[in-house]
């Protein structure tokens, strides 16, 4: 199916309701989720003990609840293996049990379009028959069930092609005449850029869904100029989808990103769990309507803001600026996260070391990470034996350099991004 043919199609009537009739509907599901998380989840019915679910039937209502974040985790399921208790359905129930570092693990239900990632696709113009090549990791993380589970709701074939290997990636794209991409932005430049360094015709790929990563403009625009629509969407491997682009008439991109059909977002202050006037960036906190993992107020430690007005598109609900940075000092290098405690870890490891601090450089879609060590000496190996515990505990390729003792700012930060975002 050509891109622009039903471009403007939804994926559902609920796209297109009137913002009162959804916050309506909102209202009257969320009583009942918090007595479903409170009756079914150990951890939700400990932490929401004195929430009397009934009177939960409001904005200002759930403001009222505390804020679960993603940083508290690693602890509620160390001490409640293997989701802290957070999960309505049993473990024995579920599809799938992912690990992300820190490590923490995500549940999959069973449920079709599970992680609600079709949404995100079709508004990035894949439709059913499409031949998909889904190049996000199809191991321990969710990424590459999380968008594949969608295209599949859509219609669309997946080639579940994984990570790395770029000249088979591009030997499949020709041979099986490709028509859509999923993965990160800097792998799709990657295998645009083999595939005319082989000389290889892969001009059936004519859209492209990319997230994890920052998409920068220019890479958006030369992908266009070889016929290759891109959208993005922003998720997370607790949530799922969050929040998507769409492609307007003319193959551009519409402003903003739309929110998901299941979520109820709200941006609070970092550090809180008070909201924000619509425009002010804040933390997003997301309540999950999902009867598996019903997230209540869960802070994903990201930053974004609330877009004033509609998109274009004709979907209706609230547009939100996409990702903006952390809330705290967790960042995500190549798609995946890389938080403080990690960092200690690896310091602990090394009797040598007696402070670190993690710095994150590179232009978009080139991130390096240099683990700068003071030091008391320097016996041989230490750098190979640091850069060894940097790859075994984020699962990402990092450098060392020795300092002094007392060289490294005395301000607190264990994680610092200097990339530039052009």
């Amino acid at each position: 199916m050509a891109l622009k043919k039903k471009l403007f199609d939804h994926f559902d009537k609920l796209e297109t309701r009137t913002p009162k009739a959804r916050e309506a509907a909102l209202m009257a599901a969320l009583p009942k989720q918090i007595a479903h998380a409170k009756r079914r989840a150990s951890g939700f019915a400990r932490i929401l003990e004195n929430v009397r679910p009934e009177k939960i039937k409001s904005r200002a209502a759930l403001a009222a609840l505390p804020v679960t974040r993603k940083s508290d985790l690693v602890a509620l399921q160390a001490a409640n293996r293997p989701l802290g208790g957070l999960n309505a359905t049993p473990v024995a129930k579920l599809a799938k049990v992912f690990m992300s570092p820190g490590p923490i693990y995500e549940p999959e239900g069973r449920g079709k379009n599970w992680w609600r990632s079709a949404r995100a696709l079709f508004a990035g113009g894949f439709r059913a028959g499409d031949l998909v090549a889904n190049t996000f990791a199809y191991h321990f993380t969710p990424a590459g069930s999380m968008l594949e589970t969608g295209a599949l709701a859509i219609g669309c074939t997946v080639l579940p092609a994984g990570t790395g290997q770029s000249e088979m990636q591009v030997a499949a794209i020709r041979d099986l005449g490709v028509a859509a991409y999923i993965g990160t932005p800097s792998f799709l430049k990657l295998i645009v850029e083999k595939a005319a360094e082989l000389k290889v015709d892969i001009s059936s790929l004519k859209k492209a869904h990319v997230g994890a990563e920052y998409l920068p403009p220019a890479l958006r625009q030369a992908m266009l100029e070889r016929g290759i629509h891109v959208t993005q969407s922003y998720g997370s491997a607790d949530l799922g989808s969050i929040a998507y682009e769409s492609l307007a008439a003319d193959g551009s991109v519409n402003p903003g990103m739309i929110l998901d059909e299941g979520l109820l977002l709200e941006i609070v202050r970092p550090g809180t769990g008070d909201p924000l006037p619509a425009g002010e960036v804040g933390e997003v906190v997301i309540t999950t309507f999902n009867r598996d993992y019903p997230l209540i107020r869960f802070g994903t430690g990201d930053l974004s803001a609330i877009l004033a007005g509609a998109s274009p598109c004709g979907r209706t609900n609230t547009r939100i600026r996409g990702w903006m940075g952390r809330a705290d000092q967790t960042t995500k290098v190549r798609g995946m996260f890389v938080t403080p405690k990690q960092v200690s870890d690896i310091v602990r490891r090394h009797a040598e070391v007696v402070k670190a601090r993690l710095v994150v450089a590179g232009e978009t879609g080139n991130d390096q990470m240099t683990l700068k060590c003071e030091v008391k000496g320097r016996p041989d190996g230490l750098a190979a034996a640091i850069v060894a515990s940097i790859r075994e505990l984020t699962k990402l390729r990092g450098e060392v350099e020795l300092v002094d003792a007392g060289s490294l700012p005395n301000d607190g930060k264990v994680i610092e991004d200097v990339r530039k975002y052009v």
